[in-house]
């Protein structure tokens, strides 16, 4: 399989190594390429080990700060399309995203450009989640899909694959956006293209381990890009 997974990751030393396991288990022959923004808890180093002890299956790009959730993942696709992967996936590094869903994806990237990890398409599948998170979480979702029409239930999901010549063709080089509604940007520019968008079931665990990058920043640059979004495109 010519696949690799492209993984962010700040601070997330506790959470690295079991996520790297559970992959190769999971499926073997897929390439994991971690993008660390020199965490200062040693992500970056711990990385650096798991690639001496899986050569030519873990790499690692390293960067010189924090520079956000979308700079990171241009730094990554950028990066393996250089290789010539055939699908590039993306995961969150806190354990939130478990790879025994990695077959689902593959099976339907098969026919599909972008395949969408969605924990709504089959009711809510959150668990460890309070009540005002949920609602939150769904608000958006409605909002998202209310501005920009796209037929996905769950368009800031972070758990994705894009076939190569999907994820070329939407032009990652003129994004404008760089924390979560980066997400929801690729997103809508494949809708936006005419690609061949399908969503598979996941269940979504709150991270265990270390803390989550979301705050009110994050929050209202989600709000007023999606706005943007419609305007750009």
């Amino acid at each position: 399989m010519n696949a690799v997974v492209v993984i962010p990751t700040l601070n997330e030393r506790a959470n690295l190594a079991p996520l790297v396991e559970k992959i190769r288990l999971r499926v073997a022959g897929l390439h994991i390429l971690v993008v660390d923004d020199n965490s200062p808890d040693g992500t970056g180093e711990l990385a650096d080990e798991l690639a001496r002890k899986y050569p030519g299956e873990v790499s690692v790009l390293h960067r010189a700060g924090k520079k956000g959730l979308g700079k990171a993942y241009l730094a990554g696709f950028e990066h393996v399309l250089l290789q010539g992967y055939d699908y590039i996936l993306q995961m969150d590094a806190d354990l939130s995203h478990d790879p025994v869903h990695l077959p689902d994806f593959f099976a339907q990237a098969k026919a599909n450009d972008l395949v969408v990890g969605s924990r709504y398409v089959n009711g809510i599948s959150v668990i460890n989640w309070d009540l005002k998170r949920l609602i939150l979480s769904k608000l958006a979702t409605r909002y998202v899909q209310f501005v920009t029409r796209l037929p996905l239930s769950d368009a800031t999901s972070g758990f994705n694959c894009w076939r190569r010549e999907a994820l070329e063709a939407i032009g990652l080089e003129t994004m404008f956006s760089n924390g979560y509604l980066f997400l929801v940007e690729m997103k809508y520019r494949a809708y936006r293209r005419g690609q061949r968008l399908a969503e598979v079931p996941i269940i979504f665990v709150e991270r265990r381990s270390g803390a989550s990058k979301l705050d009110r920043r994050v929050f209202w640059e989600a709000v007023w890009g999606v706005l943007r979004l419609r305007v750009r495109h």
